[in-house]
């Protein structure tokens, strides 16, 4: 009886690796031009891809004049409210070229149930297969899960973020990009810090916006965010800097089963 379960536990852990391992590193793998389609969980704190942008000028400042980053976001947004056709012809939103890459990011209940997972899956492939059409990759930002005190708390949410993303990240052939990961990695180590609004458990604060910007940087670059010293205007202390971006390097070596 033991062996078995042995042996099924294993399998399983199997299944999930190879879930995990959908994709590794992008086509390009030094975008400069990169689209983030989402909502409010990208906007907060002064948009995240402007954090994004910030550390990549840091490293590559060679680059500065050929980055373009944008960010299309609705406030409460499933994937699905977005209009993809219309987004991924960059003379629309004035990019010089089209996009290198193009970044999704569902509704925070979409991973709840399984009609909605499969709701968001179905349509991660319809919006993948044309950027893929336009020469870009596609990478999936698997979302934080929500804290106390919003309503729907559910300490095993994470599980179905986690499972949601990765089967859909297989499915496409798309980057994940383990943002949730990375919070419940930092909440397990500091659980007194503070990465959600303290007001609905469910946004981001200025502490999560970084972290999930250190997560992105690492994840697309392949370059450890512990070099960076960007540190919003001085806004985030050297303390919360320094864990957030090993907290960051460990997540995505650890997701991707790769040294930084």
């Amino acid at each position: 009886m033991k062996l078995t379960i042995l042996i099924i536990l294993a399998y399983s852990n199997l299944i999930f690796a190879d879930v995990v391992g959908n994709l590794v590193k992008l086509e390009n793998p030094n975008p400069t031009r990169v689209l983030f389609i989402g909502n409010s969980y990208l906007y907060y704190n002064d948009s995240l891809h402007n954090h994004v942008r910030r550390m990549v000028e840091e490293t590559f400042p060679d680059k500065i004049d050929e980055l373009e980053f944008k960010s299309a976001t609705i406030g409460g947004s499933k994937l699905a409210h977005h209009n993809i056709d219309y987004l991924l012809d960059n003379e629309n939103i004035e990019v010089s070229k089209p996009f290198e890459l193009v970044i999704l990011q569902g509704g925070s209940t979409e991973p709840l149930s399984k009609k909605s997972r499969e709701a968001f899956s179905n349509k991660a492939k319809s919006f993948v297969k044309k950027i893929n059409h336009t020469g870009a990759d596609a990478a999936l930002y698997m979302i934080h899960a929500y804290v106390e005190p919003h309503e729907d708390f559910d300490p095993d949410m994470i599980n179905k973020v986690t499972k949601s993303y990765s089967e859909t990240g297989s499915l496409t052939n798309s980057l994940v990009l383990p943002v949730g990961i990375a919070f419940k990695n930092a909440y397990a180590e500091k659980p007194n810090i503070q990465l959600h609004k303290d007001f609905d458990g469910t946004h981001p604060d200025l502490l999560g916006t970084y972290l999930s910007a250190c997560v992105l940087f690492a994840s697309i670059y392949k370059i450890s965010p512990k070099e960076i010293k960007y540190n919003y205007f001085d806004r985030i202390g050297d303390k919360d800097r320094l864990f957030l971006q090993q907290i960051a390097h460990d997540t995505v070596e650890s997701y991707f089963k790769l040294k930084l």
